[in-house]
């Protein structure tokens, strides 16, 4: 017994000596220019190689630091690169302040960490500052081998591509701004539609992104992969920008403080930005495309505290369109390539945003954010994909209409502290969204009047989840992710056609676990594995109208790959994947609307590269190649339509100095299969673009060309049957919106 009480005190004597001989290291780093806190910084202990990332506070801290000198380095994508020597005494803790000077982009300060999604950040960070943009579509870019596609007069969302999904406007993708959902559950054109036009281009602020559902946060849709963007929290100068181009494109933009106060600890700012567009487009027959938006954004912080943001925006847009036109007509020369068989195709669509965010950290150490938004949404499009197939009379102009109202709540908690003297990251997370879509339908609307309903109701739709997520540092190679989300819909719909008078419901539940392995080999190359199940829902009027069985389709995943760095200045990341879904969505042209089948599996490759070639100049290239088939069918006849297949996009940036900086860039898309057995196919294209910017005190000059080559291609393509005016009998074959021809436009962007 006393050999015993012995024991337990020698014990509790060297835990005392050991907590003794540990000292914290704590602080927050901040940009030095204009006193906001970093982000996602990289903190490194070079004499373990241990890394640490500063919080959204700017905030970092590292635990059980041994007494002894220490030197961490602190690095960041478009900062000069800190080293600071510490004395550390045993139980001390040591409080920094770092500030951050802005430089030139350097690969240098990327490190090859043990958790794959520090290094997507860090990939969106270097992308964003060389790969320039044209609108927030264009943003969609930034992800590696993700293309787009805009077939309808420029306002409807951009057909997306990616991992071997032809996405259509954003069935298996998830993409959300400021917390906010993009993506239209049960939408009037198709399932997940997603419109980023509301979203100004120059008030984005960080992107990121991951390919495959391994991400616990992201639920309905995020099975190829998401996207996630952030607004500034705080402007540096006002600003305006007004650019003019070919085809009467015209465009300004401006963002504009309206108060902006700092105190010690806390700092508040309240701005405004605008923006106008119109464009008469490359077109015969002009589509009068024009948008307008506006956002404010109040954000408040309280560093290491506190971090409130409002935010409300709205914005609207009226189109004409000269639709998909038929091969056979430009061929037999009845139209030109940029002609129209029904040149009446268009619409409008509106959206007005609200969310507020509220981001505490605890005195636990739990960082707590909550988030509350409201959208309302209106679309009304028309559209003529068959012609005069089905009404050799009036036409087949058919009109997709709806008006939503979403609601959604969020909140999670995060922490990091030891768990059996590991470091691990914990998280818990909880929301729901509710739809509710008054009045959708699809109508025949020869001459644009509603001639007969085809589907005509009322949605209303639920989605309440949680997840629990858990990172643990087995050593100082090894990672470790785990995560589990859980998810419950309730589907509701009342068809107005059948006359009823209350809602028809059914519910579906589902559970999407993940898991993560990173294993860093060496400073130079990092391996990991990836793992995870995820979904996208039906179409609630499909469910509860044909009462199909599968009513959330599961979507399981595998990476693996690895990131090296084989000097300072090469980054190269390349992953094996492998996407098995259990369904598909399959376009139907003369519809216009998105129908389940079966069960498809798709594998591939990517491969990215960013290269440093010197001090000033830039190279980038992504290079990704899949299969896509259908599961259950025969070998031959098991293409999946319009899936890309071989995409490439790259491009050489110049930075000579502050003031100048230039890019020339390529977008490769392959051949693909337009049907089931390859027997008609969509024809690839190579284009090529060209940007100049020269900054001159305030003001920012820049020259955009696009297709410099002037290329003749084809943009969107679909296997259509269709009937001309002329025709006793229908023909399918490629159906097509043309490719724009060479364009250029200039603009001035004056700071103050």
């Amino acid at each position: 017994m006393i050999k015993t009480k012995i024991l337990i005190i020698a014990v509790m004597l060297m835990s005392i000596v050991t907590k003794a001989q540990n000292a914290i290291i704590k602080g927050i780093i901040l940009d030095k220019e204009n006193n906001h806190p970093i982000e996602n910084v990289t903190i490194t202990i070079l004499e373990t190689n241990k890394y640490y990332s500063s919080d959204n506070y700017g905030a970092f801290i590292i635990k059980n630091k041994t007494a002894g000198n220490s030197t961490i380095e602190i690095s960041h994508i478009g900062y000069e690169t800190k080293k600071i020597t510490l004395q550390i005494k045993a139980d001390n803790i040591i409080d920094l302040k770092v500030a951050m000077e802005k430089a030139n982009l350097s690969l240098s300060n990327i490190t090859i960490s043990n958790t794959k999604q520090n290094n997507y950040t860090k990939l969106s960070e270097i992308d964003k500052l060389l790969r320039p943009t044209n609108n927030s579509q264009d943003i969609l870019r930034l992800v590696p081998s993700l293309f787009i596609a805009q077939h309808a007069g420029g306002g409807k969302a951009e057909q997306i591509f990616l991992r071997g999904f032809d996405i259509d406007h954003g069935t298996d993708i998830s993409i959300t701004v400021d917390g906010m959902p993009v993506n239209m559950i049960s939408h009037a054109h198709g399932q997940g539609y997603a419109d980023l036009h509301f979203l100004i281009p120059e008030t984005i602020d960080k992107i990121n992104f991951d390919k495959g559902p391994y991400n616990a946060e992201k639920g309905n849709l995020a099975t190829a992969g998401f996207v996630d963007f952030k607004t500034k929290d705080f402007l540096s100068n006002n600003s305006i920008k007004i650019e003019a181009g070919k085809f009467n494109m015209q465009r300004i933009s401006g963002m504009i403080k309206i108060f902006d106060k700092e105190k010690i600890n806390n700092k508040q700012q309240l701005y405004i930005a605008s923006e106008y567009f119109k464009s008469d487009g490359y077109f015969e027959s002009p589509q009068n495309f024009n948008r307008f938006n506006i956002t404010a954004k109040y954000s408040l912080l309280k560093q290491n505290n506190t971090k409130l943001n409002l935010l409300f925006s709205t914005f609207q847009s009226k189109w004409n369109a000269s639709g998909q036109i038929p091969e056979r007509a430009v061929a037999d020369g009845s139209i030109s390539k940029y002609g129209a068989i029904d040149n009446t195709e268009g619409g409008n669509t509106n959206r007005t945003n609200a969310t507020i965010i509220l981001s505490k950290k605890l005195n636990n150490n739990w960082n707590l954010t909550q988030q509350a938004y409201y959208t309302n949404y209106n679309f009304n499009l028309f559209s003529n994909f068959t012609f005069f197939l089905n009404d050799p009379i009036n036409g087949d102009m058919i009109n997709q209409k709806e008006q939503r109202d979403i609601f959604g709540y969020t909140a999670n908690a995060k922490k990091t502290n030891l768990l059996f003297n590991k470091r691990a990251t914990s998280t818990i997370g909880f929301g729901v969204r509710y739809d509710n879509v008054g009045n959708i339908y699809l109508a025949t609307a020869p001459n644009k009047t509603i001639n007969n309903y085809i589907q005509n109701g009322s949605i209303k739709e639920t989605n309440t989840f949680s997840y629990i997520n858990q990172t643990i540092e087995i050593n100082n190679k090894i990672n470790l992710n785990s995560s589990l989300r859980f998810d419950h819909f309730k589907f509701g719909y009342k068809d107005f056609l059948k006359n009823e008078t209350s809602f028809k419901y059914q519910n579906k539940s589902t559970f999407s676990p993940k898991l993560i392995l990173n294993y860093n080999v060496s400073e130079k190359i990092g391996l990991f594995l990836s793992n995870g199940i995820g979904f996208h829902s039906n179409d609630t009027r499909v469910i509860l109208n044909d009462s199909v069985s599968n009513i959330l389709p599961k979507v399981y995943g595998t990476d693996f790959g690895f990131t090296t760095k084989p000097t300072k200045n090469i980054y190269i990341k390349t992953i094996l994947w492998h996407l098995y879904s259990e369904q598909e969505f399959v376009y139907v042209g003369d519809a216009g609307v998105v129908e389940p089948s079966g069960a498809s599996r798709r594998f591939g490759v990517d491969f990215i590269s960013r290269w440093q070639i010197n001090k000033w100049l830039f190279s980038d290239i992504d290079i990704s190649l899949a299969k896509a088939r259908s599961v259950h069918e025969k070998k031959n006849e098991d293409y999946i339509p319009l899936a890309p297949l071989f995409t490439s996009i790259g491009g050489l940036t110049a930075k000579v100095n502050n003031n100048i900086s230039a890019s020339l860039r390529y977008r490769f898309m392959g051949t693909r299969p337009a049907n089931e057995d390859y027997s008609i196919i969509a024809k690839g294209y190579f284009l090529a673009d060209a940007v100049l910017n020269y900054k001159y005190k305030k003001a920012d000059f820049n020259l955009s060309m696009e297709n410099i080559f002037n290329t003749n291609w084809k943009e969107a393509q679909f296997n259509t049957e269709s009937r001309l005016a002329n025709e006793s009998n229908s023909v399918t074959e490629i159906h097509y919106t043309p490719g724009s021809p060479f364009f250029v436009k200039a603009g001035i962007t004056l700071s103050f």
